[in-house]
């Protein structure tokens, strides 16, 4: 047992080293620190993310080298125990730019919806998104049972059940529910519950989402194809089982180890609050503005009809 113990440690340890070297790996040139640092001035997002934040959280970890996806080779740094450890330099970047894209879509007022059909994800991702909206960001929806077809390309008939979720939803909150049988009531509250268990998440999407945001990229297939057929951005983390050229904004990490499901998932949450927040602002600004520039009118108005009277009693 101990044996085990000092051999887990030991690869800890090395995996340490190997993020510092990562890190340490980027040329370090003029016109590469240039450009780096540009790209930094770029980057508004609350905080940054740390290579050892990745580390802790274990989004290292692949998979086995006989699950490895070739197309996924770009994302690995190297095989250790027969494993594939992710370049977290590649993560960070990824991560960073898929936060950037999230935040600036919720400026606009866009909408997204964070799939995370996977044991592991289905609470974190309905956790995120709860405490989104309660931050006051708009636009924002959730799968967690599984990924119905059509939710995109035949989305008249999605809208359809939400319609109906939210009207029985309404009818069994009422007096109404009193003039029917309880079996009757029974029968349309296990309604209710199976509508809600498909379709609570997007309930008030009225339009197709500007963007997906997969947890699991290998799993969700069918959502994945139909944001393409849809033009629709994606957004997912990609494991070394997975084809990242598929994703938009790919950010290779671990996709079953509940710690990088949690940091992953609530930095791209952060960054649709704060693109909330940036909207929530600018519209306030504006209101001000237009407030000061009715003031203007309304006094300027005011002055010519005095001027006006003055005028017609002069004369």
């Amino acid at each position: 047992m101990r044996a085990v113990l000092a051999s887990r440690l030991a690869f800890m340890y090395n995996l340490q080293i190997l993020a510092r070297s990562v890190k340490c790996s980027v040329p370090q040139n003029a016109g590469d620190t240039e450009r780096r640092s540009a790209r930094m001035a770029e980057r508004t997002i609350m905080r940054n993310i740390t290579l050892e934040e990745l580390l802790v959280a274990g989004c290292h970890f692949g998979h086995q080298v006989n699950r490895r996806n070739p197309k996924a080779d770009e994302f690995i740094f190297e095989t250790r125990s027969n494993v594939n450890i992710i370049n977290l330099e590649k993560t960070r970047d990824g991560l960073i730019a898929a936060a950037e894209y999230l935040k600036n879509l919720s400026t606009k007022g866009g909408y997204i919806v964070v799939i995370g059909t996977k044991r592991q994800a289905k609470q974190i991702v309905r956790e995120e998104v709860e405490r989104a909206r309660k931050e006051g960001a708009k636009g924002i929806f959730y799968v967690t049972l599984r990924w119905i077809g059509g939710t995109l390309t035949n989305f008249s008939e999605v809208s359809r059940n939400v319609k109906k979720l939210s009207e029985l939803t309404e009818f069994l909150a009422s007096d109404k529910a009193h003039e029917y049988t309880k079996r009757e009531v029974v029968v349309f509250g296990r309604e209710k519950v199976k509508l809600e268990d498909l379709y609570g998440g997007i309930s008030g999407m009225d339009r197709i989402p500007d963007a997906l945001v997969v947890i699991g990229t290998q799993l969700e297939t069918t959502a994945v194809k139909e944001a393409r057929l849809s033009e629709i951005t994606t957004v997912g983390i990609v494991d070394t089982n997975a084809d990242p050229n598929i994703i938009d904004y790919p950010i290779p990490a671990n996709d079953d180890a509940v710690g990088s499901i949690k940091l992953i998932t609530s930095y791209l949450a952060d960054a649709w609050i704060e693109g909330a927040k940036i909207a929530n602002k600018s519209a306030e600004t504006k209101m001000r503005e237009d407030e000061k520039l009715k003031a203007k009118a309304l006094a300027l108005a005011k002055k010519e009809e005095a001027a006006a009277i003055n005028r017609r009693h002069n004369s």
